[in-house]
């Protein structure tokens, strides 16, 4: 095996500090612009609260994606597997499709941010408000409620600021 010259070791080293500090001025400024609100004894953090939630979200359903697409192209896959694959990937599309339409017609009545997750038994909503009124509520509710298969029951919505 061949040893590395000292200025690509040097050159190397250099990289990985440069790459080192860069992530450490923007882990500070991004920081910077994080916001704590103290709303009745629960403290809530935010700032890009929304944005990093649906990237987060974006980035695990599309490893899962990834993952149902390798069972579908597998050959050592069995049909039903296969089949599963499909089928669960289906229902993932829908929900995602689901929780982007509910947000887009959330936003429409005025709301600045929300982002929506759901389950098989409940669908939480967080609402970026410093408070909600009941009105807000009940057209919150009504949305969701016209829009897809949950009662109020299984409805969760927490303001954010």
């Amino acid at each position: 095996m061949k040893m590395l010259s000292k200025k690509k070791k040097i050159f190397i080293i250099s990289g990985f500090c440069l790459l080192l500090i860069l992530t450490g001025v923007l882990n500070i400024i991004l920081n910077n612009k994080i916001v704590t609100n103290t709303n009745g004894g629960e403290t809530v953090t935010t700032g890009n609260f929304f944005s990093t939630y649906r990237t987060d979200r974006t980035d695990t359903r599309n490893e899962e994606i990834l993952y149902l697409d390798a069972i579908i192209a597998s050959s050592s896959a069995s049909a039903e597997s296969k089949a599963a694959a499909e089928a669960k990937k289906a229902e993932l599309i829908a929900l995602m499709e689901t929780e982007l339409a509910l947000e887009g017609l959330i936003k429409a009545k005025g709301f600045e941010d929300v982002v929506i997750s759901t389950s098989a038994t409940n669908i939480n909503v967080i609402v970026k408000s410093a408070e909600l009124q009941e009105a807000e509520v009940a057209q919150i509710c009504d949305i969701i409620e016209g829009q897809t298969d949950y009662t109020l029951d299984n409805i969760k919505i927490f303001p954010v600021e």
